[in-house]
């Protein structure tokens, strides 16, 4: 396997951080890109040679452009873009403030799909390169409490399973990670939208409590063989469009592929008693 560059959003910390650290350790280049700077310095000046540390939100379009000009500009060609950056706010649809569900937008989505577009152009230039795009299970299967995050996310998934179409024709790549709940510190940053409303104690109070006592025992996987895993998979010949990662996300996918096979099978005569009869 050639040696690459990657640029990684989000790098400071969770899944991101691990992911780039991996890479380096295989001997890749890894531009290292989130809002704060100080968490990736130290692991940016144990590979100076293959390690860059830059700002970036990815809300913010001049912080975009400066990054990948950065990039380009220190190890030439960005060969993959890993749009990792991502936040949460949990509560019931009824009870989120909607500053806090349009910034998730931000971030989750627009924030992506706007880097992406950057770097399209010179990938398709060189006719090849890869967006790897992470969304969660969350991103197939959604759950109460976690709506406008799953929303974000089932968008991220539809934009690029439209994208791999358009781009897998000109030599480039695109790929979905679909993590289930790792221990990545997302609990600890991960906060509460709006006011509670005591109708959904059901829904978003349970999960108010389980929060309040969060164990390891909510986070089953580990973002070190997560980490490892992604790079397998992105540097072998695989084809697959998505990689699902922990033994969670891979019972909630199978569980909304089978409900979802359910309900395509209940509509059988009445999806085709609506077609024009000749």
């Amino acid at each position: 396997m050639s040696n690459s560059t990657w640029l990684i959003t989000g790098a400071s910390s969770g899944l991101g951080y691990a992911l780039a650290e991996h890479i380096l350790q295989q001997g890749d280049r890894v531009v290292l890109a989130a809002r704060s700077v100080a968490p990736m310095q130290a692991l940016a000046a144990s590979f100076p040679e293959t390690a860059l540390a830059v700002r970036l939100d990815v809300c913010a379009p001049q912080q975009r452009v400066e990054a990948l000009r950065q990039a380009e500009e220190r190890f030439g060609a960005i060969d993959y873009l890993v749009n990792n950056a991502g936040i949460d706010f949990v509560g019931a649809i009824e009870e989120q403030d909607e500053a806090d569900y349009r910034q998730i937008f931000e971030v989750n989505f627009f924030g992506a799909v706007a880097l992406l577009r950057l770097a399209l152009p010179a990938m398709r230039a060189r006719g090849r390169g890869t967006i790897v795009n992470m969304s969660s299970m969350d991103g197939v299967a959604s759950f109460a409490v976690n709506g406008f995050y799953s929303a974000s996310k089932f968008a991220l998934e539809g934009v690029t399973e439209a994208l791999w179409q358009e781009i897998e024709p000109l030599g480039l790549r695109a790929v979905l990670i679909e993590p289930g709940s790792f221990r990545t510190g997302l609990g600890d940053r991960t906060r509460f939208s709006g006011r509670k409303i005591d109708d959904y104690a059901a829904t978003s109070g349970v999960f108010r409590k389980a929060m309040a006592n969060i164990g390891d025992d909510m986070f089953p996987g580990d973002p070190v063989r997560a980490a490892s895993a992604i790079f397998t998979a992105l540097k072998s010949d695989s084809k697959a469009h998505r990689i699902i990662l922990g033994g969670d996300a891979y019972r909630n996918i199978g569980a909304k592929i089978d409900d979802l096979r359910a309900d395509h099978e209940a509509s059988r005569e009445m999806a085709h008693s609506t077609d024009f009869q000749a």
